[in-house]
Formats: structure tokens, C-alpha cells, sequence
């Protein structure tokens, strides 16, 4: 099989997850170019990446030719050259958001939505914890699944989540409610490392619920900086018609006497004297794998190997082998919604959104 060839415009931090499964997995990915602004950045990037380096997106498709465009930039540069790309006939994964304010993704969807060259880079679901919550939904462990509460990842990576857990499309409208409360926390870690504090500062905590309509709802609860901040849990709770997943504790009824209690277990290669190298390889559940390593042998943190089956699910879909991993028309609604958490706050009121033009269940 041909590897599906890929270039990059921007050069920031998540490039890098890119780059690394491009040269982890050469029979799948190929990186053919990047694209920055500046001359002195491209040179950069020339020598580091070994790699051809072009000045503007559409020198990038013309040089490297490449099946798909990763844009990476920031949010307000984003919609127009995913415009650009898509205009030249160039098939795109977006990072997220798409685009910044509500008005914006109409504009960008307007665009090129109809089109259906667009995906968005949204690997959240995809992590190995919460694909195996996924599955066992999917087998109907918990009956249906009608209400999902996460408290780890912001805004529309968090709405990603329980829209994708509990099933709900575009074409409903959402009613929200929100509310902020300040605190006292350290914070002693952040993208960078150790910050060497030790005193607490004020930091604010967000809540958010979610009607979805059909009984289904989401509760959001995210404290600043929560992402990196370890005195703060991760934490996700998926209630269903029979049973309920809190992180990794399973419980449900298995028949009209018998409730059972059973936990998801992640096996873990290296410890002791498994000398296979220290790895994840599965996740299972009563004896039963859920989740396996699609890149086992690798060592990939649980991050990377959701970004690497994004990567390779838009490579497919880049060349006619599959369907996109997460479509624009989603990634406008969960961003549409993490926004409304705003207008929420701004309003001191619940606020309910409208049908886009993005839930056309026609939208491809």
C-alpha cells in the first residue's frame, strides 16, 4: 500500500504529534512539506524536518502535492486558508476550532461545508479510556447511554465527548446553562513542566449543562489549566438506561436480581519480568478486550495513539479508502456549543441554540 502523503501548514506544538507518526509509521504517512510566513522559519524547518518548506499554503499544494492538508495555525488565520485549500481542490484536517466565533463557522461553512474535503482534528473520543467506554455502549453493558459528565478537557474537546457517547447528531437545538465560581488553587505543572509554585492563586471553575433533547444531557466541570494541574481528577461518568461508567468502575444489571460490578482493566506490557517493553496493549473488561494498541511496539503516550488513528483515518478518507474521522459539520456544533457556555455566562441565563445549516441531514 502506498503511503497517503501529507503536508503541514504551521510549524507549533501539535505539529509535532504529526510529525513523529509520520516517521513512526512510513508505510501509512508521508510528511511532503510545511508551509510557514517566514523565510527564516522555513529555512528552520528545511533543515530540522528535512522536509521542503513553502511560504504560503498553496505553494505547499502545488510543491509537495500532497492528499491531505493538516492546518495548524491559529484560530483567526484558520477559516480563510481552509478556504484557500479547499477552493484549489485540496482535502483538509483542521485543527480545532475551525474557526473562532459563531458567525465564523456559518462563514467557513458557507464556504466549503457542503463540499465535504474538510475534517477536523479531534482525537478526544478516540483515546484508549474513553474508546473502550465507547465500546461498551456500543454492546449495550449500560442499556442506553443518556447522560455523560466530564470534568478534564475544555469547551467543545469536552462536548466532542458526550455527543459522540451518547449519540447525539447536528440537528437538534441544545438548550445550555452555565455558571463560573472562583477559588484558591496551586498550580504546579503546565505545558511546560514544574512552574515551582507553591501558593495558591485564584483560579475559576466552569459548569455547564446540557439538554440535548430525547432525554439525553452532558454536565460539564472544568477548573483552569485542568488539562495539566494533577491536583485536580480527571474524571467522566456515563449513565445509562441499566447501569453506569464512572472512569473505570462499570455497573449494571444483568438481569432482574443480579447487579454486578466489574472494573475496565488496562493491561500494561513491561512491568516486572514482561521484558515485551513498556507498552499499553489492551483494555478489557470481564476477560474481555475492549480497546487494543493499534500501534503496539510503539510506546505512545494515550495522546499520540488517539492522534495517530485520526492521522491514519484521514489518510483513507484523503484517499478514497474510508469515511472521515470527524467531519466539519461536528466539529462546527461542538464549537457552537462551547460557545453558548459563554453566551451562557455572559447572560447570566440559559441560552438555546438554533438548528444550523451544518444539521442538514443531507450535510455529508
Amino acid at each position: 500500500m502506498t503511503a497517503a502523503k501529507f503536508g503541514i501548514v504551521g510549524s507549533g506544538w501539535r505539529t509535532g504529534f504529526f510529525r513523529k507518526l509520520a516517521s513512526l509509521l512510513p508505510e501509512e504517512l508521508e510528511l511532503t512539506g510545511v508551509a510557514v510566513r517566514r523565510a527564516e522559519r522555513a529555512e528552520e524547518l528545511r533543515a530540522a524536518w528535512q522536509v521542503p518548506a513553502f511560504l504560503s499554503p498553496l505553494d505547499l499544494l502545488r510543491g509537495a502535492r500532497p492528499d491531505f492538508v493538516i492546518t495548524s495555525v491559529p484560530w483567526s488565520a484558520n477559516p480563510a486558508i481552509v478556504g484557500d485549500l479547499v477552493n484549489a481542490g485540496a482535502r483538509v484536517l483542521s485543527e480545532t476550532p475551525p474557526a473562532p466565533a459563531a458567525e465564523q463557522l456559518r462563514v467557513l461553512w458557507s464556504e466549503v461545508g457542503a463540499r465535504g474535503t474538510v475534517q477536523v482534528a479531534e482525537q478526544n473520543p478516540l483515546l484508549p479510556g474513553h474508546a473502550a467506554r465507547a465500546e461498551l455502549i456500543r454492546r449495550g453493558v449500560i442499556g442506553q447511554a443518556t447522560n455523560v459528565q466530564v470534568s478534564s478537557t475544555h469547551t467543545y474537546h469536552a462536548i466532542a465527548l458526550m455527543r459522540s457517547l451518547l449519540g447525539v447528531d447536528e440537528a437538534q437545538p441544545v438548550r445550555v446553562s452555565a455558571t463560573l465560581v472562583h477559588a484558591p488553587l496551586v498550580d504546579p505543572l503546565d505545558r511546560a513542566g514544574w512552574t515551582g509554585v507553591t501558593t495558591a492563586k485564584d483560579a475559576t471553575t466552569t459548569f455547564a449543562t446540557f439538554d440535548f433533547g430525547d432525554g439525553r444531557s452532558g454536565l460539564y466541570d472544568f477548573t483552569t489549566n485542568q488539562w495539566h494541574n494533577q491536583l485536580r481528577h480527571r474524571r467522566i461518568v456515563i449513565r445509562g438506561s441499566h447501569g453506569e461508567i464512572s472512569d473505570d468502575d462499570v455497573v449494571y444489571a444483568r438481569d432482574q436480581r443480579t447487579i454486578i460490578r466489574s472494573p475496565l482493566v488496562r493491561q500494561q506490557l513491561g512491568y516486572d519480568l514482561n521484558l515485551d517493553g513498556y507498552d499499553t496493549e489492551l483494555i478489557a473488561f470481564q476477560g474481555e478486550p475492549v480497546w487494543r494498541n493499534p500501534f503496539l511496539g510503539h510506546r505512545l503516550m494515550d495522546e499520540e495513539i488517539a492522534v495517530g488513528q485520526l492521522l491514519l483515518a484521514t489518510a483513507r478518507w484523503a484517499t478514497d479508502r474510508g469515511p472521515g474521522p470527524y467531519p466539519l459539520a461536528r466539529a462546527c456544533q461542538d464549537h457552537l456549543l462551547g460557545l453558548a457556555i459563554d453566551a451562557s455566562l455572559a447572560s447570566a441565563a440559559p441560552v438555546t441554540t438554533a438548528v444550523e445549516q451544518w444539521g442538514d441531514p443531507a450535510v455529508p
